[in-house]
């Protein structure tokens, strides 16, 4: 039983599931001290006021902080947009650069006749019957 736990534990994608879930906590600590440091203050040097938590209302004695929710709404939407913009962006751009495989050949072509698909090999429309030229 142990050793079915050690090799589970030992696998590699949960080491690296574990590394991931620690740089990104590191991480997003970053981005929210960016967030509130400089995009923040940001916002209110051209909007007003950028700490939405003192709106609130009450009912009966229950106090409803929905400023805290738009808070946490304007900052989660902030920190998305800095990892789309500074992390994602720039690594989908890289990875399509060092890309290194060819492109994949296409498996179906159109008919000619009714523009259905049909397999490269085909001679004849599975769809319209029509005969169709070999593929070059």
């Amino acid at each position: 039983m142990l050793k079915g736990f050690r090799d589970f534990i030992l696998r590699g994608n949960v080491i690296d599931l574990a590394i991931a879930v620690v740089i990104g906590a590191a991480f997003g600590d970053v981005v929210k001290a960016a967030v509130k440091g400089l995009i923040t203050p940001l916002i209110a040097a051209m909007g007003g006021q950028p700490d939405f938590s003192a709106l609130d209302f009450t009912i009966n004695n229950s106090r409803f902080a929905y400023g805290e929710f738009l808070n946490a709404v304007v900052s989660f939407l902030i920190i998305a947009a800095v990892i789309y913009f500074l992390v994602v962006l720039p690594m989908n751009k890289l990875m399509e650069r060092r890309k290194t495989e060819q492109p994949v050949a296409e498996k179906t072509r159109e008919c000619p006749e009714c523009l259905s698909k049909v397999p490269v090999a085909a001679r004849r429309c599975a769809f319209c019957t029509a005969t169709i030229q070999a593929a070059a």
